[in-house]
């Protein structure tokens, strides 16, 4: 009874949950998740930048991409961006995500991963989306897992997390090859 009780007040939730893009009026209270404890444990970015900061950042790592961002009754609740890479890599980006701690295991990253890979395989063409996530983060790994993305290796000692060298996995998923349309040649008049 608890889980289905747990599934339904998820689903509910996810239902509530409205994905947009992130404006430059969002940076203050995306600043504000980027420094909860568990997202600052939880990312490969440092916590406690303040605005100005968090903006340059958002700016540089996402400007040639996607960031969404996920609401909930008007407030910030999650941020996920694809950043494109350039020129032979054009294909592909680097998927990054943080849901507020308050919010963790409630439908939030699930409904901005989908968010990203929809827009990924659709008006953006990417074939590869790719992402480095802490080898410990079991729920993130799981969500990854959900939507197609695999380990493809595993980075000892990667990043100092809590004064401890922590591993990383690096994990990819690959979108299928479009079907096109067979080309009718032109008969000449």
């Amino acid at each position: 009874m608890k889980n289905d009780t747990l599934h339904s007040e998820a689903t509910a939730l996810d239902n509530r949950i409205a994905i947009k893009a992130c404006e430059p009026s969002d940076m203050e209270a995306f600043t504000a998740i980027m420094s909860l404890p568990g997202v600052r444990r939880g990312t490969l970015q440092l916590g406690y930048r303040n605005v100005a900061q968090i903006t340059a950042w958002h700016e540089r790592r996402l400007g040639k991409g996607v960031t969404v961002g996920a609401w909930l009754d008007g407030q910030l609740v999650g941020h996920a961006g694809l950043s494109v890479y350039p020129r032979a890599r054009s294909h592909g980006a680097e998927l990054g995500i943080c849901v507020h701690d308050a919010y963790h295991g409630q439908g939030v990253g699930t409904a901005l991963v989908r968010a990203l890979i929809d827009s990924a395989d659709g008006a953006l063409g990417l074939r590869r989306i790719e992402l480095t996530v802490f080898a410990d983060n079991a729920p993130a790994i799981a969500l990854y897992r959900k939507f197609g993305f695999v380990e493809e290796g595993r980075s000892r000692g990667y990043a100092l997390r809590d004064g401890v060298l922590a591993d990383v996995l690096h994990m990819a998923r690959l979108a299928e090859a479009p079907a096109f349309a067979p080309i009718t040649p032109i008969t000449p008049l």
